[in-house]
């Protein structure tokens, strides 16, 4: 016990002097709202198992319905490259990062007080649908504009505390994750649905607050300077032309001034005319320079995107997700009404997904880096498979015949799926980054997880179709064993177009 303590106390204080140094490199600001963002987008799962339970038990929606419901909820996370355009494109008050981040974040936090406030809006499944896609939108915002934050602050001279910054980020992600598991179990045994939609409200509020504590340089200040550096003089954001004439109307006046002293006057009056007829020629201006950013950035996305050696590893990505119906929302309802598993222990079980998470992420780093990418998918989809075999025996009671209890099942199953589906998302990361061109490197990063995100989402469509045709509902399970059987057979068809993967990447080089 005393080594344990020891090393314990190791740990601790080697992660406090990695803060510190973040800290010291970043602002410890930067690092409060960066560790805060992510937290809250693991904590999420607080309030999502609730949003589940509302679903089912007050609204009574059948599975497909429930899964319908939250595969639209979920969509702004399919088009994240949008926003990353927009925060690029577009400053606000000549910033790209702060006032997206703050529209974000109340784009996340007011649908949860309308929620648990509005027992109205709670019992509509239209408002709840409506309110709820919100909520996501400022979530999947949030997620990029950060992304795009760190990717600036490790720049230049940061560049070596990249993969701190990373890593302290995906690991507020996981603490998040833990904790809203483990605590969203517990307030559904204990509290109001409309009370937990109020206390995760908090979360997003402290954000709000803390995105005034960190300060962010004004693109125009920053063209203002590079203008002034550079040795000709191009108009930059149709503000150059301007500066320009106004420069030379002022030098004409001076001299007109010298010369002839009565008609300085006039010489004002006719440069304070030439200024204010510039101004809607300014506004103009600026205008047409955003709509010519927006569409140079989009040509060169979809330029990149259609290249081969990009498109058909993405290609199979989505493939990979859209050909395996989920059927999670009706195995969640299996497994409260028939099993008659708690939401404390549910929530315990996906504390064990995000630790067999954690360990899938941690075995590839440490053995699969160097193994070709069409290998470790091959596998991890027969894993898959086999795994999904375990809800067969689940749903057929054949576990109860060996002695083996349906907790140990669901715990078991859902840690071993996680961990083998970080296997299988690890390559898609990797390769997602080795093809991105330089210079749209965030946006087109933003883009492949958009299509993976995509592909999820209308696999809960497919999943949902396939659960409405076998007449799947809350009651009603005597088909779920064929659905799974069905979804089993799928999960064998994305192995059959692997050659889309390029044939020599690994984890290291594509």
């Amino acid at each position: 016990m005393r080594i344990k303590e020891i090393c314990f106390f190791f740990g601790v204080r080697k992660m406090i002097e990695w803060v510190k140094q973040l800290n010291k490199a970043f602002g410890a600001s930067f690092v409060w709202l960066i560790c805060l963002i992510y937290f809250t987008q693991g904590f999420r799962s607080f309030v999502w198992t609730a949003v589940s339970y509302q679903l089912k038990d007050n609204l009574k929606l059948s599975p497909s319905a429930s899964q319908f419901v939250s595969s639209i909820a979920f969509f702004p996370w399919s088009i994240k490259p949008l926003y990353g355009i927009l925060s690029d494109c577009i400053p606000i008050k000549g910033r790209k990062r702060i006032p997206y981040l703050v529209i974000a974040t109340l784009l996340s936090l007011v649908p949860w007080p309308m929620l648990g406030i509005d027992s109205n809006l709670r019992s509509s499944q239209w408002h709840l649908t409506v309110l709820l896609t919100v909520q996501n939108l400022g979530s999947a915002m949030a997620d990029v504009v950060v992304d795009a934050m760190i990717a600036e602050a490790v720049r230049s001279e940061r560049a070596s505390f990249a993969g701190d910054l990373q890593s302290i980020s995906w690991l507020s992600m996981a603490v998040g994750g833990i904790w809203g598991s483990l605590l969203g179990g517990y307030a559904l045994t204990n509290l109001q649905i409309d009370k937990i939609f109020l206390l995760f409200s908090v979360l997003p509020a402290i954000q709000l607050l803390s995105c005034g504590l960190v300060g962010e340089n004004s693109a125009d200040s920053k063209v203002s300077h590079d203008s002034a550096n550079s040795s000709n003089s191009h108009p930059v954001n149709g503000n150059g032309n301007i500066l320009d004439e106004d420069n030379i109307l002022l030098k004409k006046s001076s001299a007109s001034a010298t010369r002839r002293k009565r008609s300085q006057k006039n010489g004002n009056k006719r440069a304070s005319m030439r200024t204010k007829s510039l101004i809607p020629e300014k506004g103009n201006s600026l205008i047409s320079h955003w709509f010519h950013s927006l569409k140079t950035a989009t040509y060169s996305l979809l330029r990149a995107f259609r290249q081969p050696v990009i498109l058909r590893p993405m290609a199979w990505f989505f493939l990979a997700q859209i050909t395996v119906p989920n059927l999670s929302t009706v195995m969640f309802y299996y497994q409260t009404e028939v099993l008659n598993l708690d939401a404390s222990f549910l929530g315990t079980a996906r504390v064990v997904g995000w630790l067999g998470l954690m360990l899938g992420t941690f075995t590839y780093n440490r053995y699969l880096k160097t193994m070709k990418l069409r290998k470790i998918l091959l596998w991890a989809h027969v894993g898959l498979s086999l795994l999904t075999l375990l809800d067969v025996i689940l749903v057929s009671r054949v576990n109860l015949a060996y002695g083996v209890s349906d907790k140990i099942m669901v715990v078991f199953g859902s840690a071993l799926s996680d961990a083998v589906n970080q296997f299988k998302l690890m390559p898609f990361l990797i390769l997602s980054g080795q093809l991105c061109p330089p210079g749209i490197e965030g946006t087109l990063f933003a883009l492949f997880m958009s299509i993976n995100n995509l592909g999820s989402t209308l696999g809960s469509f497919v999943g949902a179709g396939l659960a409405s045709v076998l007449n799947l509902s809350s009651g009603s399970f005597d088909n779920l064993g064929l659905g799974i059987a069905m979804q089993v057979l799928c999960t064998f068809i994305p192995i059959a177009f692997l050659f889309l993967i390029p044939k020599e990447a690994t984890g290291i080089s594509a």
